[in-house]
């Protein structure tokens, strides 16, 4: 039995004529013997996955397609008999390899036999491989239904094409988006990762595909909630600003919110299914601004399970506004607060400062990428630190000063770009 813990960060006092109110609302998902490094076997959602593989012309080169197949048997002898799967070949089409069946001995004798004739051809469509993947997947809310999408290229249709793809798979399932080499648009897999509630990332070399697949396999194993969403009520008169999961990466949920229909002042925002682990999500709200002294309800953030037709709200958190003259009161930002939105700027520093590289503006790309160094260092965030010293040469971290390197790889600047929205936890008070 899977509980959840909500745990409310902000301040709510607000100066007069204040109104803008920013939470951070941490939720917590235990149950099991798992844990988030190593998620406990599936026991609730049954798993259903699908295996979306780029068989474009360029995938022939570079041992890539030979790669994709090794990883695509590793995973299939990996499945757990309870799950279900499915495998399709895409290229300018999509083509099912192999039909969504149980993991049974037969069913993956017979799809490693498809996988060993996979052969390489044609463009990269991948509207197409999305739509395929929509019709393979089982219908009913008690499926955890994953997606891996591995590709190697630049998507060669219009960008609406795309999104509407992405647009009419949302809420079916979720899809991790990766890219092999170095000739794929990080921007593209953004796109479909935030819009299926996944990620996106690089596989730099082809021999990394395995133990790739393999660790969002475990991911997708360990996850005993299929359906949640963040239900957040708000006042008459109020707006919603921004909903957003900050943690452990971000991905704007803003415009994935759907209007409960027999309630104007309700909004639904997914979040896909759940393990052992805890997210973090930043809500702000526009409210009527009160006088002083005045205390109000700003909004109530509920997370709901679905589960065979049933709805259940299991935590929640109240989002309260209190305006104050007192100035020691309302000018204190929350720590949490102050934390997430540093690292949102963080990422959209270093893409606007990647994008200003790559067009060759290299004055704005300094002062960007400086300010994303600055930001990396404040936040403590050192992953993202030690990514962006191979693009740059930090001369100082804490002024936001840096030097353009040159003769940077391709490489370093796709994993710099990819992993941009990947956050770091608050450091604790020594």
């Amino acid at each position: 039995m899977n509980t959840f813990q909500a745990q409310l960060h902000q301040n709510a006092y607000l100066p007069e004529g204040e109104s803008n109110i920013n939470a951070i609302v941490s939720v917590t998902c235990s149950g099991g013997e798992g844990s988030e490094d190593k998620p406990a076997a599936q026991t609730g959602a049954s798993l259903a996955l699908g295996l979306l593989i780029d068989c474009s012309g360029s995938m022939g080169e570079n041992r890539k397609l030979q790669s994709a197949k090794a990883a695509l048997n590793q995973i299939i002898d990996l499945l757990p008999e309870s799950a279900l799967f499915f495998i399709i070949a895409g290229n300018s089409y999509a083509e099912v390899i192999h039909a969504c069946s149980p993991a049974s001995e037969g069913n993956k004798s017979k799809a490693k036999a498809a996988v060993r004739q996979l052969d390489s051809s044609g463009g990269t469509t991948i509207s197409k491989w999305l739509h395929e993947a929509l019709t393979e997947f089982p219908k009913g809310s008690n499926y955890t239904r994953q997606a891996i999408l591995l590709t190697d290229g630049d998507n060669q249709e219009s960008e609406n094409e795309l999104l509407k793809a992405v647009e009419e798979c949302h809420g079916k399932f979720q899809c991790e988006a990766r890219g092999v080499g170095t000739d794929w648009k990080p921007q593209q897999l953004r796109k479909i990762a935030d819009g299926l509630l996944g990620t996106a990332d690089i596989i730099a070399q082809p021999a990394e595909i395995a133990a790739d697949f393999q660790n969002i396999l475990e991911n997708a194993v360990g996850k005993q909630v299929a359906e949640a969403v963040i239900r957040l009520w708000t006042p008459a008169g109020s707006g919603t600003l921004f909903v957003k999961q900050v943690s452990p990466s971000i991905i704007d949920l803003t415009k994935l919110g759907v209007p409960q229909p027999q309630n104007a002042l309700v909004k639904d925002y997914p979040t896909g299914a759940w393990g052992n682990e805890t997210r973090d999500f930043h809500i702000a709200i526009r409210v009527k601004p009160g006088s002083i002294g005045q205390k109000m309800l700003a909004g109530r953030a509920s997370l709901v399970t679905r589960e065979n037709g049933t709805e259940t709200v299991v935590t929640e958190a109240k989002i309260l506004a209190i305006w104050s003259s007192d100035e020691a009161q309302s000018a204190i930002i929350n720590p949490q607060v102050a934390h997430y939105t540093g690292q949102g700027e963080l990422a959209q520093a270093i893409q606007e400062g990647l994008a200003a590289r790559q067009a060759g503006n290299e004055e704005e790309a300094t002062v960007k990428l400086g300010k994303a160094a600055k930001l990396a260092a404040e936040t403590g965030n050192e992953a993202t630190t030690k990514l962006l010293r191979k693009v740059v040469d930090i001369v100082d971290a804490q002024e936001g000063t840096v030097k353009l390197r040159h003769n940077v790889s391709t490489e370093d600047v796709m994993t710099l770009d990819t992993r941009s929205t990947k956050t770091t936890k608050m450091r604790p008070n020594p």
